[in-house]
């Protein structure tokens, strides 16, 4: 049987490489960068989960291949969601990972509710039609930035259950209780039904 493929409409190479680490057998996954395609998609609608059925919809439209997109945000309960769908620049266009983390610590100056939840929406366009999948882990933000591995919140988010931040789990154990992964699965359980996919 031929490998399904699979376009993952991203440039950025963290999320990319997370996710590919998570693929079973029988699946080829390409980013935008393999593709040599580099437009930045644009990321103006007002929900995460819009956000990840456009982009899904805008490269399914260049590529005509099967497609899939996703969206994540940082929901902080104290700020009433913020981040939210402005995760990537709530510090600014600039998409700085560092200045997001200390923005939203300094907000956090003082407030003892710092319940929050990280949420992915994957959006998969597969022959014209649109399925969502999410992924969503509950936990609390860090007093500070801790630990070196991942990228975006992940220094200062600490999952329920655990005492560490994503920054300082190992990230074999993080990526296989994130967020991320949660949605993904769902989305592979989904690839393997309409393609008899074996692991």
């Amino acid at each position: 049987m031929n490998d399904l493929k699979l376009i993952f409409a991203t440039h950025n190479l963290n999320k990319f490489n997370e996710i590919k680490k998570m693929i079973p057998k029988g699946i080829k996954v390409q980013s935008l960068t393999d593709l040599n395609f580099t437009c930045e998609i644009p990321e103006n609608e007002n929900t995460i989960e819009k956000n990840a059925i456009f982009k899904a919809k805008f490269i399914y439209s260049k590529f005509n291949s099967t497609v899939f997109a996703d969206d994540t945000g940082l929901e902080v309960d104290s700020l009433n969601g913020k981040p939210g769908v402005h995760s990537a620049r709530y510090a600014g266009i600039k998409r700085d990972s560092t200045k997001n983390n200390e923005k939203l610590l300094f907000q956090l100056s003082g407030i003892e509710n710092r319940k929050a939840n990280f949420k992915t929406i994957i959006s998969l366009v597969h022959n014209g039609k649109v399925y969502l999948f999410e992924g969503k882990i509950v936990g609390e933000i860090a007093l500070s930035q801790k630990g070196s591995h991942g990228f975006g919140y992940d220094s200062i988010f600490i999952p329920d259950g655990y005492k560490k931040t994503f920054g300082e789990l190992d990230p074999n154990l993080k990526n296989s209780i994130s967020h991320r992964s949660i949605a993904f699965k769902k989305l592979m359980s989904f690839l393997k039904k309409i393609s008899d996919l074996k692991n």
